[in-house]
Protein backbone atom coordinates (compact mmCIF):
# COMPACT_ATOMS: atom_id res chain seq x y z
CA UNK A 1 0.00 0.00 0.00
CA UNK A 2 0.97 3.62 -0.35
CA UNK A 3 1.95 5.78 2.60
CA UNK A 4 -1.21 7.89 2.45
CA UNK A 5 -3.38 4.78 2.70
CA UNK A 6 -1.62 3.71 5.88
CA UNK A 7 -2.03 7.21 7.31
CA UNK A 8 -5.76 7.33 6.50
CA UNK A 9 -6.28 3.89 8.02
CA UNK A 10 -4.51 4.94 11.22
CA UNK A 11 -6.65 8.07 11.41
CA UNK A 12 -9.90 6.12 11.00
CA UNK A 13 -8.96 3.47 13.53
CA UNK A 14 -7.77 6.04 16.08
CA UNK A 15 -11.06 7.95 15.81
CA UNK A 16 -12.92 4.70 16.58
CA UNK A 17 -10.77 4.02 19.62
CA UNK A 18 -8.89 1.12 18.03
CA UNK A 19 -5.50 1.97 19.49
CA UNK A 20 -4.12 -1.56 19.20
CA UNK A 21 -5.23 -1.67 15.56
CA UNK A 22 -3.52 1.67 14.92
CA UNK A 23 -0.28 0.28 16.30
CA UNK A 24 -0.56 -2.81 14.10
CA UNK A 25 -1.29 -0.69 11.01
CA UNK A 26 1.50 1.81 11.68
CA UNK A 27 4.02 -0.98 12.31
CA UNK A 28 2.94 -2.70 9.08
CA UNK A 29 3.44 0.55 7.17
CA UNK A 30 6.88 1.10 8.70
CA UNK A 31 7.86 -2.47 7.86
CA UNK A 32 6.70 -2.11 4.24
CA UNK A 33 7.71 1.47 3.49
CA UNK A 34 10.56 2.06 5.89
CA UNK A 35 10.92 4.87 8.46
CA UNK A 36 8.29 7.59 8.14
CA UNK A 37 7.67 10.48 10.58
CA UNK A 38 3.89 10.49 10.18
CA UNK A 39 3.59 6.75 10.80
CA UNK A 40 5.88 7.12 13.83
CA UNK A 41 3.53 9.82 15.12
CA UNK A 42 0.50 7.58 14.79
CA UNK A 43 2.39 4.74 16.45
CA UNK A 44 3.33 7.03 19.34
CA UNK A 45 -0.16 8.42 19.75
CA UNK A 46 -1.65 4.92 19.78
CA UNK A 47 0.75 3.96 22.57
CA UNK A 48 0.24 7.19 24.50
CA UNK A 49 -3.55 6.77 24.40
CA UNK A 50 -3.24 3.70 26.64
CA UNK A 51 -1.89 5.95 29.45
CA UNK A 52 0.37 3.27 30.94
CA UNK A 53 4.07 3.46 31.77
CA UNK A 54 5.15 0.76 29.31
CA UNK A 55 3.10 2.29 26.51
CA UNK A 56 4.41 5.78 27.36
CA UNK A 57 7.97 4.48 26.94
CA UNK A 58 7.05 3.00 23.56
CA UNK A 59 5.37 6.27 22.57
CA UNK A 60 8.49 8.24 23.46
CA UNK A 61 10.64 5.87 21.42
CA UNK A 62 8.33 6.30 18.41
CA UNK A 63 8.35 10.10 18.71
CA UNK A 64 12.14 10.21 18.99
CA UNK A 65 12.51 7.96 15.94
CA UNK A 66 10.19 10.24 14.00
CA UNK A 67 11.97 13.42 15.07
CA UNK A 68 15.30 11.90 14.05
CA UNK A 69 13.88 11.88 10.51
CA UNK A 70 12.00 15.18 10.66
CA UNK A 71 13.19 17.39 13.57
CA UNK A 72 10.72 20.18 12.73
CA UNK A 73 7.60 18.04 12.21
CA UNK A 74 4.96 19.93 14.19
CA UNK A 75 2.69 16.92 14.61
CA UNK A 76 5.49 14.94 16.23
CA UNK A 77 6.66 17.85 18.37
CA UNK A 78 3.19 18.59 19.70
CA UNK A 79 2.42 14.94 20.42
CA UNK A 80 5.75 14.54 22.22
CA UNK A 81 5.17 17.70 24.27
CA UNK A 82 1.77 16.37 25.37
CA UNK A 83 3.43 13.14 26.50
CA UNK A 84 6.20 15.00 28.36
CA UNK A 85 3.78 17.35 30.12
CA UNK A 86 1.79 14.35 31.30
CA UNK A 87 4.89 12.64 32.70
CA UNK A 88 5.62 12.59 36.42
CA UNK A 89 8.67 14.82 37.01
CA UNK A 90 9.85 12.58 39.86
CA UNK A 91 9.53 9.25 38.03
CA UNK A 92 10.55 10.50 34.57
CA UNK A 93 12.55 13.73 35.12
CA UNK A 94 14.22 13.63 31.69
CA UNK A 95 10.95 13.28 29.84
CA UNK A 96 9.33 16.01 31.91
CA UNK A 97 12.20 18.49 31.42
CA UNK A 98 12.24 18.07 27.63
CA UNK A 99 8.85 19.76 27.35
CA UNK A 100 10.19 23.32 27.74
CA UNK A 101 12.70 23.09 24.87
CA UNK A 102 10.20 21.47 22.53
CA UNK A 103 7.53 24.01 23.39
CA UNK A 104 9.94 26.83 22.53
CA UNK A 105 10.66 25.15 19.19
CA UNK A 106 6.95 24.81 18.45
CA UNK A 107 6.46 28.52 19.16
CA UNK A 108 9.16 29.26 16.59
CA UNK A 109 7.60 27.03 13.94
CA UNK A 110 3.84 27.42 14.48
CA UNK A 111 2.16 30.80 14.02
CA UNK A 112 0.00 32.19 16.85
CA UNK A 113 -3.55 30.90 16.69
CA UNK A 114 -2.58 27.74 14.85
CA UNK A 115 -4.00 24.38 15.87
CA UNK A 116 -0.56 23.24 17.07
CA UNK A 117 -0.14 26.23 19.37
CA UNK A 118 -3.62 25.71 20.77
CA UNK A 119 -2.88 22.04 21.51
CA UNK A 120 0.32 22.99 23.33
CA UNK A 121 -1.44 25.73 25.31
CA UNK A 122 -4.18 23.30 26.30
CA UNK A 123 -1.65 20.68 27.39
CA UNK A 124 0.38 23.27 29.32
CA UNK A 125 -2.73 24.55 31.05
CA UNK A 126 -3.67 21.01 32.00
CA UNK A 127 -0.19 20.26 33.37
CA UNK A 128 -0.15 23.48 35.42
CA UNK A 129 -3.49 23.04 37.12
CA UNK A 130 -3.77 23.30 40.87
CA UNK A 131 -5.90 21.32 43.29
CA UNK A 132 -9.02 23.49 42.93
CA UNK A 133 -8.62 23.60 39.16
CA UNK A 134 -8.57 19.80 39.16
CA UNK A 135 -11.79 19.75 41.17
CA UNK A 136 -13.54 22.13 38.76
CA UNK A 137 -12.34 20.27 35.68
CA UNK A 138 -13.24 16.95 37.29
CA UNK A 139 -16.75 18.20 37.99
CA UNK A 140 -17.17 19.38 34.38
CA UNK A 141 -15.84 16.10 33.02
CA UNK A 142 -18.15 14.23 35.38
CA UNK A 143 -21.17 16.08 34.00
CA UNK A 144 -20.03 15.35 30.45
CA UNK A 145 -19.66 11.65 31.27
CA UNK A 146 -23.06 11.60 32.96
CA UNK A 147 -24.64 13.21 29.89
CA UNK A 148 -22.96 10.64 27.64
CA UNK A 149 -24.12 7.76 29.84
CA UNK A 150 -27.65 9.15 29.98
CA UNK A 151 -27.71 9.46 26.18
CA UNK A 152 -26.45 5.90 25.79
CA UNK A 153 -29.03 4.64 28.28
CA UNK A 154 -31.79 6.33 26.31
CA UNK A 155 -30.51 4.74 23.09
CA UNK A 156 -30.31 1.32 24.75
CA UNK A 157 -33.80 1.68 26.24
CA UNK A 158 -35.19 2.61 22.82
CA UNK A 159 -33.39 -0.35 21.21
CA UNK A 160 -34.74 -2.71 23.88
CA UNK A 161 -38.31 -1.49 23.33
CA UNK A 162 -37.98 -1.98 19.57
CA UNK A 163 -36.57 -5.45 20.13
CA UNK A 164 -39.47 -6.26 22.48
CA UNK A 165 -41.90 -5.25 19.73
CA UNK A 166 -40.14 -7.64 17.37
CA UNK A 167 -38.65 -4.94 15.15
CA UNK A 168 -35.56 -6.03 13.26
CA UNK A 169 -32.38 -4.23 14.21
CA UNK A 170 -30.87 -2.07 11.50
CA UNK A 171 -27.34 -2.77 10.31
CA UNK A 172 -25.17 -0.27 12.17
CA UNK A 173 -22.27 -0.62 9.75
CA UNK A 174 -19.34 1.37 11.12
CA UNK A 175 -21.49 3.71 13.24
CA UNK A 176 -20.09 3.43 16.77
CA UNK A 177 -23.08 5.19 18.35
CA UNK A 178 -25.45 2.64 16.80
CA UNK A 179 -23.20 -0.37 17.44
CA UNK A 180 -23.25 0.02 21.22
CA UNK A 181 -27.08 -0.19 21.65
CA UNK A 182 -27.15 -3.11 19.21
CA UNK A 183 -24.56 -4.94 21.31
CA UNK A 184 -26.50 -4.14 24.49
CA UNK A 185 -29.70 -5.64 23.05
CA UNK A 186 -27.78 -8.77 22.12
CA UNK A 187 -26.18 -9.10 25.57
CA UNK A 188 -29.53 -8.58 27.34
CA UNK A 189 -31.54 -11.15 25.42
CA UNK A 190 -33.24 -14.00 27.29
CA UNK A 191 -35.57 -14.45 30.21
CA UNK A 192 -32.86 -14.23 32.87
CA UNK A 193 -31.89 -10.73 31.71
CA UNK A 194 -35.46 -9.39 31.95
CA UNK A 195 -34.76 -7.57 35.28
CA UNK A 196 -31.68 -5.90 33.76
CA UNK A 197 -33.66 -4.81 30.71
CA UNK A 198 -36.26 -3.28 33.02
CA UNK A 199 -33.60 -1.43 35.01
CA UNK A 200 -31.94 -0.01 31.90
CA UNK A 201 -35.26 0.92 30.31
CA UNK A 202 -36.05 2.99 33.42
CA UNK A 203 -32.54 3.90 34.53
CA UNK A 204 -33.27 7.14 36.39
CA UNK A 205 -36.17 5.62 38.29
CA UNK A 206 -34.01 2.59 39.11
CA UNK A 207 -31.31 4.80 40.64
CA UNK A 208 -33.83 6.76 42.71
CA UNK A 209 -35.58 3.60 43.89
CA UNK A 210 -32.29 1.84 44.75
CA UNK A 211 -31.13 4.83 46.80
CA UNK A 212 -34.44 5.16 48.62
CA UNK A 213 -34.68 1.44 49.42
CA UNK A 214 -31.04 1.09 50.50
CA UNK A 215 -31.18 4.20 52.68
CA UNK A 216 -34.54 3.13 54.16
CA UNK A 217 -33.32 -0.40 54.94
CA UNK A 218 -30.18 0.88 56.66
CA UNK A 219 -32.22 3.32 58.73
CA UNK A 220 -34.79 0.67 59.64
CA UNK A 221 -32.10 -1.76 60.81
CA UNK A 222 -30.45 0.90 62.96
CA UNK A 223 -33.61 2.48 64.37
CA UNK A 224 -35.10 -0.94 65.05
CA UNK A 225 -32.12 -1.83 67.20
CA UNK A 226 -31.05 -4.74 65.01
CA UNK A 227 -27.69 -3.12 64.23
CA UNK A 228 -25.73 -0.14 65.51
CA UNK A 229 -24.51 0.63 62.02
CA UNK A 230 -25.76 -0.91 58.78
CA UNK A 231 -24.44 -1.19 55.26
CA UNK A 232 -26.73 -4.04 54.28
CA UNK A 233 -28.99 -1.74 52.33
CA UNK A 234 -26.25 -1.04 49.84
CA UNK A 235 -26.59 -4.63 48.62
CA UNK A 236 -29.73 -3.44 46.84
CA UNK A 237 -27.43 -1.59 44.44
CA UNK A 238 -25.97 -4.85 43.10
CA UNK A 239 -28.54 -5.27 40.28
CA UNK A 240 -27.99 -1.65 39.21
CA UNK A 241 -24.22 -2.07 39.16
CA UNK A 242 -24.59 -5.34 37.26
CA UNK A 243 -26.72 -3.58 34.65
CA UNK A 244 -24.11 -0.83 34.36
CA UNK A 245 -21.49 -3.53 33.84
CA UNK A 246 -23.49 -4.87 30.92
CA UNK A 247 -23.56 -1.37 29.43
CA UNK A 248 -19.77 -1.13 29.69
CA UNK A 249 -19.45 -4.55 28.11
CA UNK A 250 -21.77 -3.43 25.30
CA UNK A 251 -19.62 -0.35 24.69
CA UNK A 252 -16.52 -2.54 24.45
CA UNK A 253 -18.22 -5.09 22.18
CA UNK A 254 -19.72 -2.43 19.92
CA UNK A 255 -16.35 -0.71 19.54
CA UNK A 256 -14.61 -4.00 18.77
CA UNK A 257 -17.15 -4.79 16.07
CA UNK A 258 -16.84 -1.38 14.43
CA UNK A 259 -13.04 -1.62 14.47
CA UNK A 260 -13.25 -5.12 12.96
CA UNK A 261 -15.47 -3.82 10.14
CA UNK A 262 -13.11 -0.93 9.45
CA UNK A 263 -10.17 -3.32 9.29
CA UNK A 264 -12.09 -5.66 6.98
CA UNK A 265 -12.78 -2.74 4.65
CA UNK A 266 -9.12 -1.78 4.75
CA UNK A 267 -8.11 -5.37 3.94
CA UNK A 268 -10.50 -5.49 0.98
CA UNK A 269 -9.13 -2.18 -0.30
CA UNK A 270 -5.57 -3.46 0.02
CA UNK A 271 -6.44 -6.66 -1.84
CA UNK A 272 -8.15 -4.69 -4.61
CA UNK A 273 -5.11 -2.45 -4.90
CA UNK A 274 -2.78 -5.45 -5.08
CA UNK A 275 -4.97 -7.14 -7.69
CA UNK A 276 -5.05 -3.96 -9.78
CA UNK A 277 -1.29 -3.56 -9.56
CA UNK A 278 -0.65 -7.17 -10.58
CA UNK A 279 -3.07 -6.84 -13.53
CA UNK A 280 -1.32 -3.71 -14.72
Amino acid sequence: MERQQYVEQCSELFAAGGHAAVRTTAEAGLAELGPDPVLYRWLGQAHAAEDEDDHDAEAEAAYRNGLALAPDDLGLLVSYVELCLRADSFTHPGRSHRAAAMRARIEELAPPGSAERERVDDATGWAGRGYWDDLVVGAVQGRVRQAAVAEQSAQVADALRRAARGEAAADHGEDLRAAEPAAAVELLQGRRNAPLRLLLAHRVAAYVLAFALSFGLNKALVLGGTLDFSLWGWLLWIPVFFAEGRLREARRLGRERVIARIRERHARAAQSGSAGASTA
